[in-house]
């Protein structure tokens, strides 16, 4: 048991195309998220200014 040697992993750098890739990844998934919200908060708008205008809702301004 003197001599008995355990194998570890020999660390490298960071992969510069891995990272890209990974990074790019993220980027474009946060980007569809961002861009599905805005979609919906636009449509949520269209939709109340539609009602608007066809007079199905009114709009009170508060006095001061």
């Amino acid at each position: 048991m003197a001599g008995s040697r355990v194998a570890h992993v020999t660390l490298k750098g960071p992969s510069v195309v891995k990272e890209i890739l990974i990074a790019t990844a993220l980027g474009l998934t946060a980007g569809s998220f961002w861009k599905m919200h805005h979609w919906n908060e636009q449509r949520k708008t269209r939709a109340f200014y539609d009602l608007l205008d066809k007079g199905e809702v009114t709009v009170v301004a508060a006095e001061e």
